[in-house]
């Protein structure tokens, strides 16, 4: 397992799963990043790209061990579940035996952070239990946006009112549940940041202790590939104009100095650091 320090803080990855997405003029995840434009980033290979030109995604939660606090930030798919980013197919994984093994059993969580609530990011919310699904982290408060609850309680298409039922609902069914503010402080260390446009509500989280920086991207960046080129979006993105800007704001923020940014989706070593290269950015691990 990955594990990165900032400060007091701890930080662990717990992989769900792995997987190279090609390229497709027909159904692109980020339709830009064709491999003839990746070739002009050669600092993606072998880590992030493969050779062939299909990029690399991680789907993994970010285990934050914090003074006071364990925090998880966002539940992966989850067990049980057919989706379409699984075809389908429900998960069977041990993902709960190896967040044990970083020292997160499941009843010594005592919060949850989900940057937002697409089906990669709540799934572990819950636990199939007979025939119900229930709160998997028994002892955690849920901290859910209040304003990407609100857009997502109604909806009605694709995948969305079967994700709300089986992973979101229970929580607030029993009462684990606190929707907060975009900018939630969680703890002296942890806070919340507005980066709005992937969804609505879409927060990342900021980690500060004794003078040391990082930040969690969630889906604000979903490939290291849009540190050089901000604009690429994925098909996913709810608000491209609004996520390509407040990538480009981002990316600047960070550049050149000691941040740490932690990518949610970014392949092994998944980490590292912005730097100017030219009249633009890369990643470096």
């Amino acid at each position: 397992m990955l594990t990165w320090r900032i400060g007091d803080v701890t930080v662990t990855r717990v992989v769900e799963m792995e997987l190279p997405v090609p390229y497709s003029p027909k159904h692109s995840f980020l339709k830009e990043a064709t491999p003839e434009a990746l070739k002009e980033m050669p600092w993606l290979v072998p880590h992030f790209v493969t050779p062939d030109g299909a990029l690399m995604l991680s789907i993994h939660a970010l285990c934050v061990d914090a003074p006071g606090l364990k925090l998880v930030v966002d539940t992966c798919v989850g067990n049980d579940k057919p989706r379409y980013l699984t075809r389908r197919q429900a998960l069977q994984t041990n993902f709960l035996e190896k967040m044990a093994e970083a020292g997160f059993a499941r009843e010594t969580v005592d919060a949850v952070v989900c940057t937002h609530l697409h089906v990669d990011h709540v799934g572990w919310n819950t636990m199939k239990d007979g025939e119900r699904f229930v709160p998997t982290f028994p002892n955690a408060r849920y901290l859910i946006g209040r304003e990407e609850y609100e857009h997502w309680k109604d909806v009605n298409e694709d995948e969305t009112p079967q994700i709300m039922a089986d992973s979101v609902t229970p929580i607030f069914e029993a009462g684990l549940a606190q929707t907060v503010e975009m900018d939630h402080r969680i703890s002296p260390e942890l806070r919340l940041v507005p980066t709005p446009g992937h969804t609505p509500g879409h927060v990342s989280v900021a980690i500060e202790s004794r003078g040391e920086t990082a930040f969690i991207t969630g889906d604000m960046m979903h490939h290291p590939c849009q540190v050089s080129r901000p604009d690429w979006t994925s098909e996913f993105d709810g608000d491209k104009q609004a996520g390509a800007a407040r990538r480009r704001t981002m990316i600047r923020e960070w550049a050149d100095k000691p941040c740490l940014v932690i990518g949610t989706h970014f392949a092994a070593p998944t980490a590292g650091r912005i730097v100017s290269d030219g009249a633009g950015y890369r990643f470096v691990a």
